[in-house]
């Protein structure tokens, strides 16, 4: 039976064979969960997505949000699978029980996700994001915030927000000029607009809670002066009932090139004076406060793109299965030869196996990212704890940018297997296009994510973390090399990790140097070969995993098994190459892209 959304099997192996899933369910932590009951949820999950939500990813686009008088309404499509979602509380399925989550195993609830916003993403999100901003009032608000707004936002009952972006503040957010002005009664009234709003207002919940970036009066210039607040959209009754409606209201929202079903809402607040808002934390505490929301945003961004990339891949492959078109090209002199399936096409199958070794790769290396979070969590010492929390934040930028751009690779593909029809409305890889394009710009855009890794992430401990990165890696490498068929792909991959490393010293020597503008302006092309290298080593991985299991395999386990090693081989032996010249260019740094005058970019 053809995959739809993502692929079971290769899901199964990742979590279970790859990584060893059922090693991390020993934990205390997840002592209600076995591999029979995490497989019930990924099965369930499925079923759900498939059946109930996924219908209303081309409806939901075609009819989009509908704004009026400070409401927006969305398409009626989206209120039955909501609700069932809600009922079954997919949305907090890896919230910790004290939030009132479900507390699964956070690489189980990935998989549950990566099938929902296949299906269809905006509607997963106004289910999911109230958890992000219950977690931030879970670690920084006071008891009596937490009993009001947790459990609201976690059972979905009340949306949630973070309203952090201004016309003039956008990545450069210490440029917000939001005020907040302290109340008698310790509220604060909050005067200011934003935009680019994801969820800011909506007909599916009752409340939508807005954290909300601010700057109280007289606190300093930047980033360092910035507050975080509560902003309900409606005010909450002692007895825990909605009461008047807040002074924060829905101005518009943007006509977007995809994910037409998502509001993003432009807001304002104060504009009758009186908005309250209520402090979390601590002041002037608010850009901390709102990296521990937007780290999480960051991996759920990678996660939207890897779910769009499998979903638009899936529909390639089968397609290319279905699509008769042509003769074999061994019988095309033969004018009485049958069309064959295109998946027969030597220039097909180039492109389905490219499309699938980035798949396949990014899949693996954002499960492993989600165990190392775990691993930040469950490990026995605090040494490890750490350990593992540090490699987490130098994986972060890699996980939400690289998979953000190759997933959007991958969907541009799709349509290329789909021929014509694949640019026409009426089939989805048109969408998953214009739909995962917003990856890549959402929650800080590639450039942001380039120099978050070069200035913050390579340096941290003095390099340690980006050594400890490296001997992950090569522990794969030397398991491969006592494999015969996959010995020459494993010394390739080392000398790609050695390579690495040589242009990560030249790029930090550079910038000690005083050479800061030129070495960042390599930051995204050493992004990705760092993203390039990971994928080696994932493949690799997998290989090291599948070759052992071939010989004796089951028919259909026996061609999974050789699919992982013949994706490997592709990607180390055609993309690899591509990645060392990627590496020549960065070592060369030249100054171009500095030297060039304003107005020789032309355009005047």
């Amino acid at each position: 039976m053809a995959q739809e959304l993502a692929d079971r099997r290769d899901l199964d192996f990742v979590i279970w064979e790859q990584l060893n899933g059922e090693e991390h369910l020993k934990h205390p932590l997840f002592k209600e969960f076995n591999r029979k009951t995490c497989d019930m949820i990924i099965n369930e999950a499925r079923s759900l997505a498939i059946k109930e939500v996924l219908p209303t990813l081309a409806e939901g686009d075609t009819i989009g949000v509908h704004y009026e008088n400070n409401t927006v309404k969305l398409p009626e499509c989206f209120k039955r699978p909501f609700e069932l979602m809600k009922e079954g509380e997919w949305g907090n399925l890896q919230v910790p029980s004290e939030m009132h989550g479900q507390g699964a195993p956070p690489f189980v609830a990935t998989a549950a996700i990566e099938y929902f916003m296949a299906a269809n993403w905006a509607l997963f999100s106004y289910l999911a994001m109230g958890c992000s901003t219950a977690g931030m009032i879970q670690h920084f608000g006071t008891q009596e915030q937490i009993d009001q707004y947790v459990p609201k936002l976690v059972s979905a009952d009340w949306g949630g927000t973070m309203l952090l972006t201004e016309p003039q503040a956008g990545t450069d957010v210490g440029a917000i000029e939001t005020i907040a002005t302290q109340n008698d009664d310790g509220t604060y009234n909050i005067t200011g607009n934003k935009i680019f709003i994801t969820n800011g207002e909506h007909d599916l919940a009752d409340n939508i809670i807005h954290p909300v970036l601010a700057r109280i009066e007289g606190s300093p210039a930047g980033t360092k002066g910035i507050s975080i607040f509560i902003v309900p959209k409606f005010m909450i009754n002692d007895d825990g009932s909605l009461g008047e409606r807040n002074d924060i209201l829905c101005t518009g929202t943007e006509e977007k090139m995809g994910i037409h079903g998502s509001a993003t809402c432009s807001m304002t607040m104060g504009s009758k004076g009186k908005c309250t808002g209520f402090l979390l934390g601590e002041v002037n505490k608010g850009m901390k406060i709102m990296f521990n929301m937007m780290n999480e945003a960051r991996m759920a961004t990678g996660l939207q793109a890897l779910s769009y990339a499998s979903a638009s891949y899936l529909l390639a492959v089968n397609y290319a299965r279905e699509r008769l078109q042509g003769r074999d090209i061994e019988n095309f002199f033969d004018a009485a030869a049958p069309s064959v399936p295109i998946i027969k096409h030597p220039d097909v199958r180039r492109n389905l196996l490219w499309m699938k070794s980035y798949l396949d790769g990014m899949r693996s290396f954002f499960y492993y990212a989600t165990i190392v979070g775990t691993r930040s969590i469950t490990a026995d010492t605090e040494e490890e704890r750490k350990k593992w929390t540090d490699m987490f934040e130098l994986l972060t930028p890699l996980a939400k940018d690289y998979l953000a751009n190759h997933g959007h690779d991958i969907c541009v593909q799709s349509q290329q297997v789909h021929g014509g029809v694949g640019y026409c409305k009426d089939f989805l890889p048109e969408q998953y296009t214009r739909d995962i394009k917003i990856t890549s710009i959402f929650e800080g855009c590639s450039g942001v994510q380039a120099m978050d890794l070069l200035a913050r992430k390579m340096p941290m401990d003095k390099g340690k973390v980006f050594m400890i990165f490296l001997g992950e890696i090569t522990d794969i490498i030397n398991q491969a090399k006592e494999i015969e068929s996959l010995k020459d792909i494993a010394a390739k991959t080392e000398n790609l990790v050695k390579r690495l490393g040589e242009v990560a010293m030249h790029l930090g020597n550079k910038a000690m140097a005083g050479e800061i503008k030129l070495a960042f302006a390599y930051s995204h092309p050493y992004l990705e070969v760092m993203g390039d290298t990971i994928m080696a080593w994932m493949l690799l991985w997998r290989a090291v995993v599948a070759a052992p299991k071939i010989e004796g395999a089951k028919k259909k386990d026996q061609a999974f098994y050789q699919g992982q090693v013949k994706t490997a081989e592709f990607f180390i032996n055609v993309v690899v190459p591509a990645t060392i010249g990627k590496i020549e260019g960065i070592l060369a740094m030249h100054p171009a892209a500095i030297d060039i005058p304003d107005d020789g970019f032309g355009g005047i």
